[in-house]
């Protein structure tokens, strides 16, 4: 403060012709000396000095109840204060202490710091550790609104107080230590940080990380305890900005007792720094110094100027009292200007006016800061500091970052945590949910302890800690790590793949075996055997076969506009030509029976071979008909199916008309039904080899496939639905050639004896 009004008064700019005086007085943060010095000031009455003019500004207040006290009481008088150590956010309201005025920011400030540096550094589970009073209570109030929203809890809350700082620090050291947070926020008072890190040195708790609050981010007392090194380490605070005073180190360490000899306080320092008493008194214990003393060799708190904080609070109070009455007394020095504006003389200088002077002035200082008032308070201004250990194994206080208003500038890479290492702990309930999960809230716990739910087929999350999962469009899905759409491939039966190539092995050997019995009743058509089942219908009862297993194949494949038609009206005729072979078979075989009785023998010239020909194109012209009508009304189109769930969409043929389709297969199921009915009625007639007995069981092989096919290829998905039909195409086809054509093969290649005419007609 000394430093600073002679600054001032050498500096012709600021205050030209006036200069300013200071009376400096020590309360020791006793409420009452407090008051008594500050009467004393205001009054300009001195037990020492009665002469002395009122001071029209009080710079002071170290702690913030002494400076609620004097606003209240200066009020009325309008006298102001510049507090330079007073953080109370109580202090800010205007209507309540309008005379008071700061150069520390607001207590509010930096918990807003540390909330930015917790949002930072992504710390969602931290613990407090408070003191029990309005600061402890308000700063962690502040801190927690904040965070609010920002994915941030507190774990516990342990307040502390000086009365009974042994036990709430052994409660807070248990607390601690069996939290699952890493990161601990303290807003305490350095003698109650102290006790807390004796009791976690007890219980070796070492990896907790501590931020500190600005109240003991710079305390000495603790980063000089080699006791407390494995838990204080690492220790990342908010501190007042320190700033650099050009000269105010030369002003000290030129300081000496000869020149300031009413001085007591540097009579005091210099008997405990040098042993010797500067100036002759037979009260003092000290002997006399020799004269040569001098602070230019002395290293110690009192020279070292790396950290001035409070010590700059003080410069830019003193500099805010000198504008405001600069600003006071630039105005003309006429009685007129004097009634019509708020300036002054300096023999009728007010504190009235310079408080309204100090409401609205631009402050700056010789090294180029400035700042202005805004209400009680500056711009808000902090260092962020780190304690590091040095080789040497103690802790030294490290500048990592600024906070100027609301914006941090961090070096993060100068940053040595309390693990020592540079990679930043960790501190979270619950280990982020990672893109392809969602966050489930746990019921009855904070918003911070989560379980991270994998999303659903078809649903994606891409970002870290999503609330939800979102459905991908039908076009596209999931991709395996749930993290992206993807567009879906198009599957449908192909050729290449084992379930095609199985089903064209089984239609290809099917159709193979079909031409091969044929080749055996081409060669052999003049036996018996041959000529007794009624040739032509077998001929053509094999072609109609060999076109069933080969119209399976068209279902292979993808699906287009033509291929959807074609297999449809393929597998129709082809099915309608087999059964009306075997229908018509079965026919002739109840006329021959029938035309063996006296009296019946003109009703084998209605079954005749024109007319068993005849009968088979009647029968398959009606199919053909359904199909052509089916075909040119609403025929079945290629068809992407997007309800069905998975990466692949099912590319398929899809019956536009259901009609048609049941048509189809119910005018197959009619003629089977009849030919089962009619073949069973004449299975028992006696001929040694009786074709109706082969029909009958072909045709109850044929049935029970349809039957079970219709229910399977209703609840069969995506392409196994193609599969299912060709199932069926291929088991009743494989089921009419084995029923009806492995006997007479039997017999024309292993049983020659037996194809005869006599045998097959014999009883």
């Amino acid at each position: 403060m000394a430093f600073a009004v002679e600054e001032i008064n050498r500096n012709r700019s600021l205050l030209p012709g006036v200069k300013l005086g200071y009376r400096i007085l020590g309360s020791c943060s006793r409420y009452p000396w407090a008051l008594t010095d500050t009467i004393s000031l205001i009054s300009g009455s001195s037990p020492k000095c009665q002469s002395e003019s009122p001071a029209p500004v009080i710079i002071g207040a170290a702690s913030s109840t002494i400076g609620i006290m004097l606003s209240n009481i200066l009020t009325a008088l309008s006298t102001p204060i510049i507090s330079h150590l007073a953080s109370c956010p109580c202090l800010s309201e205007r209507a309540k202490y309008p005379n008071f005025f700061r150069t520390i920011p607001s207590d509010v400030f930096q918990s807003h710091a540390m909330a930015e540096l917790a949002i930072h550094f992504k710390w969602s589970w931290v613990g407090a550790v408070i003191a029990n009073n309005d600061y402890g209570h308000l700063s962690l109030q502040v801190f927690q609104k904040a965070t609010e929203g920002k994915g941030i809890c507190v774990d516990f809350i342990v307040p502390v107080k000086r009365e009974t700082i042994q036990s709430d620090a052994e409660r807070a050291a248990l607390t601690i230590q069996a939290s699952t947070a890493r990161v601990i926020l303290i807003f305490c008072w350095y003698t109650d940080v102290r006790e807390v890190f004796t009791q976690l040195v007890k219980r070796n708790i070492t990896d907790k990380q501590f931020i500190a609050s600005e109240a003991w981010s710079t305390s000495e007392d603790i980063i000089e305890n080699v006791n407390l090194l494995k838990v204080a380490n690492g220790v990342l605070g908010v501190a007042i900005r320190s700033a650099e005073i050009p000269g105010f180190e030369n002003y000290v360490r030129n300081l000496h007792p000869s020149q300031r000899p009413h001085d007591e306080f540097l009579r005091e320092y210099w008997e405990q720094v040098f042993g010797c008493t500067p100036l002759s008194s037979s009260s003092s214990p000290f002997p006399p110094c020799n004269g040569t003393e001098s602070l230019y060799g002395v290293q110690n708190h009192f020279t070292d100027m790396s950290q001035l904080r409070v010590t700059n609070n003080v410069y830019l109070a003193v500099y805010a009292a000198a504008h405001a009455l600069h600003s006071l007394l630039s105005c003309p020095n006429t009685e007129a200007s004097a009634a019509t504006t708020n300036c002054s003389s300096p023999q009728n200088v007010t504190s009235a006016q310079v408080l309204q002077h100090l409401n609205k002035v631009k402050i700056s200082t010789p090294h180029g800061e400035w700042f202005r008032f805004h209400g009680a308070d500056i711009q808000p201004k902090f260092d962020l500091v780190n304690w590091q250990k040095t080789p040497e194994g103690s802790l030294r206080l490290v500048l990592i970052g600024r906070v100027d208003g609301f914006d941090i500038v961090l070096n993060e890479t100068a940053i040595q945590w309390t693990t020592g290492s540079s990679q930043v702990p960790v501190s979270v309930c619950t280990v982020s949910c990672e893109p392809g999960t969602r966050k489930a809230l746990r019921k009855g716990e904070p918003v911070c302890c989560f379980d991270c739910i994998p999303c659903g087929d078809g649903e994606v999350s891409n970002k870290t800690d999503a609330l939800q999962c979102d459905r991908c469009p039908l076009e596209f899905w999931s991709n395996p790590a749930r993290t992206s759409c993807i567009p879906r491939q198009l599957d449908f039966l192909a050729f290449n793949e084992t379930l095609g190539i199985t089903l064209t092995t089984v239609a290809v050997s099917g159709a193979v075996v079909t031409t091969a019995v044929f080749v055996v009743f081409l060669y052999y058509r003049q036996t018996p055997m041959v000529r007794a089942n009624n040739k032509e219908l077998s001929f053509l009862l094999l072609v109609s076969l060999k076109l069933c297993f080969l119209c399976s194949l068209v279902f292979i494949g993808r699906p287009s506009a033509w291929s959807c038609r074609f297999q449809q009206a393929a597998f129709g005729i082809s099915f309608v030509l087999c059964v009306s072979c075997l229908l018509v078979k079965t026919l002739v075989v109840l006329v021959a029976f029938r035309s063996a009785r006296p009296g019946s023998e003109s009703l084998m010239k209605w079954f005749g071979p024109h007319q068993q020909r005849g009968s088979v194109g009647f029968f398959t012209t009606i199919q053909i008909l359904i199909c052509i009508v089916w075909l040119c009304v609403s025929p079945p189109e290629p068809h992407v199916d997007l309800g069905v769930q998975g990466s692949k969409v099912t590319l398929e043929c899809a019956m536009e008309s259901v009609l048609g389709f049941s048509l189809v297969l119910g005018y197959i199921g009619l003629l089977a039904c009849t030919c089962l009915l009619l073949a069973f009625l004449a299975r028992k007639l006696p001929d040694n080899f009786n074709e109706a007995k082969l029909i009958t069981f072909s045709m109850l092989i044929f049935c029970a496939v349809w039957v079970a096919f219709v229910p399977a290829y209703v609840s069969s998905p995506g392409k196994y639905v193609v599969a299912v039909e060709i199932f069926a195409i291929l088991a009743s086809s494989y089921g009419l050639l084995i029923c009806i054509f492995a006997p007479k093969c039997y017999i024309i290649l292993l049983r020659p004896e037996e194809n005869t005419k006599k045998h097959i007609i014999g009883r």
